[in-house]
């Protein structure tokens, strides 16, 4: 069995529960991704299928690229990832693999990228206090003191200081599907999920916590 599936991001909506509760929702478009190469612990030292998303078509690509993906009877995708999968020797090329592999219930982990912020200070990146807003502060969205002047007379490692905000790999655990509809190739969760509108997610089953 193969952990899990690549898909986008299409936005968030609400549903509402049989007993009349809001339920925020994340609508995914999940698959249909097409096999492009199987790894073997025997050849590649690990069990893996690298899976394409998103077709792209008209597009130009390298030729070692080209010769890759001719194996498999395919021409392009806009995506390429490696998913785990415990035996390989289940799966062929060119197989395509669909979002009927969840059901309504069952908990996932939902990994993509945060949006990018640029560069950001202290206030917006690690949501610190500041000063005081009043006439004649000096202080009022500056980090402060960052160090000590004589001993170690230096900046300690990871003291949260500005710089780049946001667009990094974040994993979100153990979300709930609440829907699943495969003709539209559609998997709907409870709550938020990285990154912005059609950006690339990652739907995995969890290594951690509940199954189910």
């Amino acid at each position: 069995m193969h952990r899990g599936l690549l898909g986008r991001k299409i936005g968030m909506s609400s549903l509402f529960s049989p007993e009349g509760h809001q339920v925020p929702v994340t609508v995914l478009e999940v698959g249909p991704c097409v096999v492009t190469q199987v790894k073997t612990q025997e050849a590649d030292g690990y069990n893996a299928l690298q899976v394409g998303f998103l077709e792209k078509r008209g597009k130009r690509i390298n030729k070692p690229l080209q010769g890759h993906l001719k194996k498999s009877g395919t021409q392009g995708w806009a995506f390429l990832r490696e998913i785990s999968v415990d035996d390989p020797s289940e799966y062929t090329l060119g197989q395509t693999l669909g979002v009927d592999m969840f059901q309504v219930g069952e908990r996932v982990d939902i990994r993509g990228s945060s949006k990018g912020r640029g560069f950001s200070g202290v206030v917006k990146r690690w949501g610190f206090h500041g000063g005081g807003r009043t006439h004649g502060s000096m202080f009022h969205r500056a980090p402060g003191s960052v160090g000590a002047s004589a001993t170690p007379s230096k900046i300690i490692k990871g003291r949260k200081m500005p710089g780049h905000y946001g667009d990094r790999r974040v994993t979100v655990r153990n979300l709930e599907i609440v829907d699943v509809r495969p003709e539209e190739a559609i998997l709907i969760v409870k709550g938020a999920v990285p990154g912005a509108r059609s950006g690339l997610v990652e739907v995995l089953r969890p290594k951690f916590g509940r199954k189910a």
